[in-house]
């Protein structure tokens, strides 16, 4: 288990603001369990931004014209926004849990649970979506159509894997993760600046394709692209495992949002400009054909599907620690069930095996029940409740602005942070409504379902407490027969004061606890 303080060792009212955790000093780092330097960190945000959804977008986008790099533009801007809110957010807390921290630190317990329930739902049911898009492309490697056995245990396989490479330790987490992202975006950024030089405008066809009002077409193309940066607080989350955090995590989350973008943007053109546009409205394998159309024959498939397949086990593997962080520091303030503390070798062992396990049944509950039924709704549901800890995350960093609390804002900075705060905000409410109307009702259950759940924890931490006081009373009952008296002195009147207020000092701190 973790060595790490708990954040909280007293009970508080639920509407009051959690007491600033110190930072963490986890186990010291042995050979299996070594904490993040920059590059790692910077790797885990843009390992986890792009998975496996940059091979498709060219394509699902193309409908509507170039107009929609402008709303790649936009979202640019927000999701950077939002990078600089967290880096911001992790200066000033830097603990694992990252936007489970900075909401409870702002708003209490419950507001710190939602954040953390939500992130992990968001966690297992996207793991589970990009097991089941490995295995479409492991499928043009390894033909597995013809067996519904052989599918399963592909994509179970897929999904096991970065698990027990989260097992072995966070030192072998780093190094997966940065063998996957050098394998993932050094054939990326050569069809991106490739591209380039086989670049046709003829391509490109019309700017607004799709009629009506180009105001609506960015926002339509949009909604297709509005989750193509969710991972931009990997960092933030995996906070305690990084080294120095408060100036580490920022530049990491920045960095990676960045290197991410300029992926997205400059391949996304890079097939706008070598493929057709009646073509690439119609493709399935945007990057495939753009491969085709620069240097002829057709082996682009086979490399592109190597490149998705790589890409997205380098995305399973930094989301399955992602998993297992938040609730691990949820658990260590009692939110969560304490087993979720459970750590070797760096790793939330319990969160991960909990997570992969979740994952695994909803990947054969998708193949055994058909494509068409809940898994999809599921997976429409991750992108209502990613958002959930963006906005409280971003309410936590308006909350201190407007809290004028010193401690936790740079006065120097006042200016600049509110208006990221509120951009960053802007845009997570903009992550919502592009959710559409079912996804949101259905999260919602989701969060409902997560309030039994905190009941639960609630009343389990109230019956400690309450335990707590029991055994304080009756110490300070016995000193007061034996003296024979109501009021003792010395080190008894602590226990008193502890047993009134909750401070103990003195051998009498024992008693009050």
């Amino acid at each position: 288990m973790s060595t790490a303080p708990t954040a909280t060792t007293a009970q508080a009212p639920a509407a009051t603001p959690a007491p600033v955790p110190a930072p963490e000093r986890g186990p010291r780092p042995t050979r299996h369990s070594r904490r993040f330097g920059l590059p790692i960190a910077t790797a885990l945000v843009m390992g986890n931004i792009i998975g496996g959804g940059i091979f498709l977008l060219p394509a699902s986008v193309a409908p509507f014209g170039t107009v929609s790099l402008v709303a790649f533009g936009i979202l640019t801007l927000g999701a950077i926004a939002l990078a600089l809110v967290f880096g911001r957010l992790a200066h000033r807390l830097p603990q694992t849990g990252g936007p489970y921290v900075y909401a409870r630190a702002a708003f209490g317990d419950f507001a710190g649970f939602l954040a953390a329930w939500s992130y992990w739902i968001t966690a297992w049911v996207s793991n589970a979506a990009l097991a089941v898009a490995a295995v479409g492309y492991l499928d043009v490697l390894v033909p597995l159509h013809g067996s519904t056995a052989a599918t399963i245990a592909a994509a179970l396989l897929i999904q096991w894997l970065p698990a027990l490479a989260n097992l072995a330790g966070t030192r072998y987490v780093g190094a997966v993760q940065i063998v996957a992202t050098v394998l993932k975006f050094v054939p990326l950024i050569l069809v991106a600046v490739g591209g380039l030089f086989f670049f046709d405008s003829a391509n490109l066809g019309p700017f607004h394709a799709s009629g009506g009002s180009a105001l609506g077409a960015v926002s339509a193309s949009a909604a297709i692209l509005l989750f193509s940066y969710l991972g931009v607080e990997s960092a933030a989350v995996s906070a305690g495992e990084v080294r120095d955090p408060r100036r580490n995590v920022g530049r990491a989350t920045v960095l990676g949002t960045l290197g991410a973008a300029a992926v997205y943007l400059l391949g996304t053109l890079a097939v706008f400009g070598t493929v057709a546009h009646d073509r690439l409205v119609d493709s399935t394998a945007p990057f495939s054909d753009a491969v085709d159309a620069m240097f002829g024959g057709s082996w682009g498939g086979s490399a592109v599907a190597c490149m998705a397949l790589v890409s997205m086990l380098g995305a399973l593997n930094g989301w399955t620690l992602l998993s297992a962080q938040t609730p691990y520091a949820a658990a260590r303030d009692g939110l969560f069930p304490k087993v979720f503390t459970v750590r070797r070798r760096g790793v939330p062992t319990v969160g991960v095996l909990v997570t992969v396990a979740l994952a695994s049944l909803l990947t054969v509950y998708n193949y055994t029940a058909g494509t068409q039924g809940v898994f999809e709704i599921l997976v429409l549901v991750t992108t209502f409740t990613a958002t959930v800890p963006y906005l409280l995350s971003t309410a936590a960093q308006i909350h201190f602005l407007l809290s004028g609390r010193a401690d936790r804002v740079s006065r120097a900075r006042l200016a600049r942070d509110g208006v990221l705060a509120l951009a960053a905000f802007g845009f997570s409410l903009w992550l919502v409504a592009g959710a559409g109307y079912a996804a949101v009702y259905q999260g919602v259950l989701f969060l409902f379902v997560g309030v039994l759940v905190y009941a639960v924890m609630a009343a389990r931490r109230g019956r400690a407490a309450g335990a707590g006081s029991g055994s304080g009373s009756g110490a300070v009952s016995e000193v007061e027969a034996e003296s024979g008296a109501g009021i003792a002195t010395g080190s008894v009147t602590g226990a008193v004061t502890g047993a009134g207020a909750g401070v103990a000092t003195g051998g009498a701190t024992r008693a009050g606890d």
